[in-house]
């Protein structure tokens, strides 16, 4: 893993409106929401499934050379900007978000994330599938191997079996890291962004997410991998 070019990944996702769905697909989500509290969480969860949500942005980053990009949903009305370390690169939809990380992932064997195996490998793959568009890596595999993606959350967790398993802000306090969230920005706050066309907003959070992603990586190269 350590001699292979890296690259690590985060992705941002927004839900359909839950008055799009069908009325089979109301039925199904909402069979276990009894309360108004329950049923308001299962809205605000459509997010995370690739069945019921979208990628509106996805943040790559070299963790060698510590450049990298963003590409973000934004419509027509955005330019693209850069700052010292990332690009900020608007895209008309969905698939020209995920058609410039495919291109983007052939120059990388490894890929790295923070609980990307659970969320954001499937994800991407799926939406990919669903938009027609052919993955250029493999990201689907045994969870155990390192290659070609490695989850962070999973080996700080031992895979799951601890019971501290925490979020990526929490590691980042215990680590002495700054944390995307103290910015003020989390990813409950993404959908609503969306709405507000705060694009480029939800493209900084989410590199502020992979510059994290990578200071913890680092304590793990550095303390906690045995070579």
């Amino acid at each position: 893993m350590l001699n292979s070019p890296k690259l690590i990944f985060d992705i941002e996702t927004v839900g359909v409106e839950f008055d799009s769905l069908d009325e089979k697909a109301k039925e199904f989500l909402l069979f276990y929401a009894d309360s108004p509290e329950e049923i308001e969480n299962v809205k605000n969860g459509l997010g995370f499934s690739p069945l019921t949500g979208e990628v509106v942005a996805i943040g790559i980053l070299n963790p060698d050379t510590d450049k990298g990009a963003v590409y973000f949903q934004a419509g027509k009305n955005i330019e693209k900007t850069e700052d010292k370390n990332a690009q900020y690169v608007p895209c008309l939809n969905e698939k020209e978000v995920l058609e410039h990380f495919w291109e983007s992932a052939t120059h990388y064997n490894q890929f790295i994330t923070f609980n990307g195996h659970s969320f954001d490998c499937p994800f991407v793959t799926i939406r990919s599938a669903i938009l027609k568009i052919k993955p250029t890596k493999s990201l689907i595999h045994n969870r155990y191997y390192d290659a070609p993606h490695f989850d962070l959350y999973d080996r700080l967790t031992n895979f799951g079996a601890v019971r501290f398993k925490r979020n990526l802000h929490m590691w980042c306090q215990a680590f002495g890291i700054s944390s995307p969230k103290a910015k003020g920005v989390s990813g409950d706050d993404v959908a609503r962004l969306y709405k507000e066309k705060e694009y480029l907003k939800i493209a900084k959070y989410c590199f502020d997410d992979i510059k994290a992603t990578k200071e913890l990586f680092h304590y793990w190269e550095k303390y906690m991998q045995n070579k």
